[in-house]
């Protein structure tokens, strides 16, 4: 939460929003910063407590909160992959592509898309009849486990669940990989690893958020052992390493936070 609060004031405070670059990065801190209360409030607050529970609703919201901000993450990063391959492919015409209101257009679509992707995930369980044993293998309201507690066959639903989530991220992925695809094969040999070395830092985030979800839905729901262990690294190391792997590459982040700190250390002398 520090880093990505951090990062989101560092960036709206200076000039850096004027780029497309950072208008997305801003964007990307929101919801990685969003996505971090989803479950780690949760769980904080159920290690206090011997008894751990949730209502219905509450899940729901989890559920929810889960599969909005998640995708929403990897919808943003596929659209920074798009803005990496204008910015290097067709520089000199990079300003009049990536305007303001294609900006606004993407980043609007993007959470539209991820918020109907989300209902979708809950729709279907409203219906579903619960009974108990109503104990979560799980620290947090995740699908699969969720899906386990309902009195009725789910496997047709639990098999759409799956189609659905993998097949939002091999669409972005192979968008992804085609961007930085092209973007290697415009580019002469000295170019091409300069290049490469600009978009280390997408190909670190795609691959931290790309291949635990993967992960998790192409599996079986037997194998609720090693999901939990998964599900710790996306939902919290994930929007926790995020801020670090653009900023620590980033010279003009690292100048905007060391102005951030003098401006703050400098009014606090006054």
């Amino acid at each position: 939460m520090v880093g990505n609060v951090l990062t989101i004031i560092t960036i709206t405070t200076s000039p850096l929003m004027g780029s497309p670059m950072y208008y997305f990065l801003d964007h990307l801190y929101l919801i990685d910063a969003c996505y971090s209360c989803v479950n780690t409030l949760k769980l904080v607050v159920d290690l206090l407590y011997e008894k751990k529970t949730s209502t219905f609703t509450g899940c729901m919201i989890q559920i929810f909160g889960e599969h909005f901000f998640g995708y929403a993450d990897v919808i943003l990063l596929t659209v920074m992959a798009y803005d990496c391959y204008v910015a290097i492919y067709k520089p000199l015409q990079y300003a009049i592509i990536m305007n303001q209101q294609l900006c606004d257009l993407l980043v609007g679509v993007s959470w539209m898309g991820v918020f109907l992707h989300g209902f979708i995930q809950i729709f279907f369980i409203f219906m579903l009849p619960f009974w108990f044993p109503n104990v979560i293998d799980h620290f947090m309201c995740d699908l699969n486990p969720f899906l386990n507690l309902a009195c009725t066959d789910t496997h047709t639903l639990g098999l759409f669940v799956a189609v659905d989530s993998v097949f939002i991220c091999l669409i972005n992925f192979l968008l992804l990989v085609g961007s930085y695809g092209v973007i290697l094969h415009s580019q002469r040999l000295e170019a091409r690893c300069k290049a490469l070395l600009t978009c280390v830092s997408y190909i670190t985030a795609v691959v931290i958020v790309f291949v635990p979800f993967i992960f998790v839905y192409l599996l079986p729901s037997a194998t609720l052992t090693i999901d939990k262990a998964v599900a710790v690294f996306y939902t919290m190391i994930t929007p926790m390493l995020n801020p670090l792997i653009y900023t620590l590459r980033n010279a003009q982040m690292k100048n905007g936070i060391r102005k951030l700190c003098s401006s703050k250390a400098t009014s606090t002398e006054l």
